[in-house]
C-alpha cells in the first residue's frame, strides 16, 4: 500500500466515493472509508441506487413496510433514496463540520426525467432538501440548458447544489455563471453566503471514450497518436475556466460577502479502457480546491499504484489546447461530442430510473400483504 490517498488529501483533493448502499451503511464499510481511506464525501446518481437497490441487501423491511402502506412506486422510491442519504450524511456529519462545511458531503439527484424542466427541477430540488433534511446534503441538479436557471434558483433559496453532468467548457462557464447568479440573489434576499456550498460535476472518461471511438474509425497513425488524451485536455482547461472566474471583480463581491467557490468535483473518473492506467483520471487532475469523486475500484488502484506527484494542472494549459486541437484537425467535432455526450448521459440516468422503478413496483407486488 502506498500513502497516495493521504498526499491526494494534502494536495487539497477532496476524495469522495461515487457509490451508495445501504449495506454500505449498515455494515460499518463507509465509517472505515472516512476513517482509513481519507474518504470526506458520496456522490449518488440513479444508476447507483438502481445497482443497490435491484441487487442489494437491507431494503427488505421498509419495502415490507411501503408495500402495507400502498404506497406510490414513485413514492417507495423516494423514501428509500432519502433514506439512505440521510444515514449517509449523518455518518459523514464529524467530517462536515471539521471542515466548517465544505466536505463530509452527501448527493442526491432530482428525478431525470425533469432535466428539460426548469419548474419542476426547482421544484424537486426543494422537495429533496427538505425530505433528506440534513444541513451537508448537495442537490444535484444536471448541467442542462433548463438546469442553469434551476441551479440558479436553488442556489439563491440557499440551498447547497451539486451540478452534475458536464462535458463542455462552454457549458462548465455557464454553470459558475449561474452560481454565481443564484449568490447574488441569496445576497440580496439576505441569506448567509457562507453557508451555501456548491460543486461543478465535471466528466472525464466518457469524453476519452466517445473520441477514442472515432480515432480508431479514422485508422491511421496520426489518429492513434491523439487516443486517451483528451478527457484530461478538457478537464484541464476546465480547471483554467475556474481559476479565472473564481479571481474575477465579480466573484470577490461575492467572497467578501461571505460566500464559497464553486470546487470542480472530477466525475466518472473509472477508466473505460483496460489500455489506460486505472488511476489516470487521479494523478492527472491533481490541484487545489478540487474533488475527485471515485467509483470504488478506482480508489482502491489509487490506494494501491496511484503516482501523486504534487499539481499535475498547473503549467499544463497550453499542451492541454494543442491536444484539443489535434482531436479537431482529425475531423472530429468537440462540439459535437460534449452535446452527445450531455444528450446520452440524461438518456442514461433516465432509463436508470425507469429501471429502478419497475424493479420497486415489482417488489411492492411482491410483498403486498394479502387483503382481509
Amino acid at each position: 500500500m502506498t500513502d497516495a490517498l493521504k498526499r491526494l488529501s494534502e494536495e487539497g483533493v477532496a476524495i469522495w466515493l461515487d457509490d451508495l448502499s445501504r449495506q454500505r451503511i449498515t455494515s460499518g464499510n463507509l465509517a472505515e472509508l472516512i476513517d482509513q481511506q481519507h474518504v470526506v464525501g458520496v456522490t449518488t446518481n440513479p444508476t447507483i441506487f438502481q445497482k443497490a437497490i435491484s441487487g442489494g441487501d437491507g431494503y427488505e423491511q421498509q419495502l415490507t413496510d411501503l408495500a402495507a402502506r400502498k404506497v406510490t412506486v414513485e413514492e417507495a422510491v423516494r423514501m428509500i433514496t432519502t433514506a439512505d442519504v440521510r444515514d449517509a450524511a449523518d455518518i459523514m456529519r464529524p467530517v462536515f463540520d471539521a471542515t466548517d462545511g465544505q466536505d463530509g458531503r452527501v448527493s442526491i439527484e432530482v428525478d431525470p426525467r425533469l432535466a428539460h424542466n426548469t419548474r419542476a427541477t426547482v421544484a424537486e430540488a426543494k422537495q429533496l432538501a427538505w425530505l433528506v433534511d440534513r444541513p451537508n446534503t448537495l442537490i444535484k441538479i444536471p448541467a442542462t440548458k433548463a438546469g442553469l436557471p434551476a441551479i440558479t434558483e436553488v442556489i439563491g433559496l440557499g440551498i447547497s447544489v451539486n451540478v452534475t453532468l458536464i462535458f463542455s467548457l462552454e457549458r462548465y462557464r455557464e454553470v459558475m455563471d449561474a452560481y454565481l447568479a443564484g449568490l447574488e440573489k441569496a445576497k440580496a434576499k439576505g441569506l448567509d453566503l457562507s453557508k451555501i456550498r456548491s460543486v461543478a460535476s465535471f466528466f472525464v472518461s466518457r469524453v476519452d471514450t466517445e473520441i477514442d471511438k472515432r480515432i480508431d474509425a479514422l485508422g491511421t497513425d496520426e489518429a492513434k497518436a491523439a487516443r486517451g488524451k483528451a478527457g484530461v485536455a478538457n478537464a484541464r482547461l476546465a480547471y483554467e475556466a475556474y481559476e479565472e472566474v473564481f479571481s474575477s471583480d465579480r466573484w470577490s463581491a461575492l467572497e467578501n460577502a461571505g460566500a464559497n467557490k464553486q470546487r470542480p468535483l472530477w466525475a466518472s473518473t473509472g477508466v473505460k479502457d483496460k489500455a489506460y492506467k486505472a488511476t489516470l483520471y487521479v494523478d492527472d487532475l491533481v490541484a487545489p480546491n478540487t474533488v475527485n469523486t471515485m467509483p470504488e475500484a478506482t480508489l482502491q488502484a489509487t490506494e494501491e499504484t496511484g503516482s501523486i506527484t504534487g499539481n499535475t494542472i498547473e503549467g499544463t494549459y497550453q499542451q492541454a489546447r494543442a491536444d484539443l486541437d489535434a482531436v479537431e484537425r482529425l475531423g472530429i467535432s468537440y462540439d459535437d461530442v460534449v452535446q452527445l455526450l450531455e444528450d446520452e448521459g440524461v438518456e442514461k440516468f433516465e432509463a436508470s430510473w425507469n429501471d429502478l422503478l419497475k424493479s420497486t413496483e415489482a417488489e411492492l407486488e411482491r410483498l403486498a400483504p394479502s387483503e382481509g
